[in-house]
């Protein structure tokens, strides 16, 4: 199911959301709650943290219409209520490089 909600809003962000707040988002992964009552939404936002917090905002308000669009494909009896997240799996990956880097400058120098 996860992968579906992924697919069904990726799609959306491409085609249906006309939000000028939300500008290029990435939608990363989809975790689905055991009893699928809750989907945790994460996504990928390039730049600044302020450009991040507008994008989600956007997404957030628009997260009843992305459940009615996942409704009309899932074949479940209830849809997930999303919570969108910003994805910093990017940034911690990208700090712990520099870190290595920093340490291998260290031992070279």
């Amino acid at each position: 199911m996860g992968e579906t909600l992924r697919q069904v809003i990726a799609d959306a962000l491409t085609r249906g959301i006309r939000d000028p707040r939300v500008g290029f988002v990435t939608v990363t992964r989809v975790e689905v709650s055991p009893d699928l009552s809750h989907a945790k939404v994460y996504v990928a936002v390039p730049g600044e943290a302020a450009d991040q917090e507008r994008s989600l905002e956007g997404l957030r308000s628009a997260a009843g219409y992305l459940r009615s669009l996942a409704a009309r494909v899932l074949t479940t009896r209830s849809v997930p209520e999303l919570h969108i997240e910003l994805d910093r799996g990017l940034e911690h990956a990208n700090r712990i490089n520099e870190l290595l880097e920093g340490l291998r400058r260290e031992e070279q120098g």
